[in-house]
């Protein structure tokens, strides 16, 4: 139960953190930063699905193990976001352009540790079926029987 609860924690700092998003996006859509001084016209709409994936998190903190493919795709989506991100750090820095290596080591983190926490199949399965139960409804284990 404890380990239930860690997920649940982790997931609401994560969504919440996600979801404070919606500042920055509001300042950059409201002043057409994302035009005007950026020159990047997907910034706006990359944070915009942060913003959705911390909503679904959010709710998925009620019950993990209902949830495990949105976790694992939150978990692994953030890898393979710091995996970019560092590559372009490495880049920016060949290139000599100095950026910081923060926002790789946060998104790493994120992934590792909700890729960690991710529910084993079974327990959600027995939640969600029932115990002794498959997606069509037969006892796995009494149709094996014969």
């Amino acid at each position: 139960m404890k380990l239930n609860r860690i997920r649940q924690v982790v997931l609401v700092l994560i969504g919440l953190s996600y979801i404070a998003l919606l500042y920055p996006l509001y300042t950059d859509l409201e002043h057409a930063k994302w035009l005007l001084e950026m020159k990047n016209e997907t910034e706006p709409m990359f944070v915009s699905f942060f913003i959705t994936l911390g909503v679904f998190l959010l709710l998925a903190a009620k019950e993990p193990s209902a949830h495990r493919s949105l976790i694992a795709f939150a978990a692994w989506w953030n890898l393979a976001h710091a995996s970019v991100m560092l590559i372009q750090t490495v880049e920016a820095w060949s290139h000599g352009v100095h950026r910081d290596f923060t926002d790789v080591i946060v998104a790493a983190v994120m992934g590792a540790v909700l890729l960690a926490l991710v529910p084993a199949k079974s327990i959600a399965n027995s939640i969600i079926l029932g115990p002794g139960k498959s997606r069509s409804g037969v006892d796995p284990d009494k149709a094996l029987q014969g």
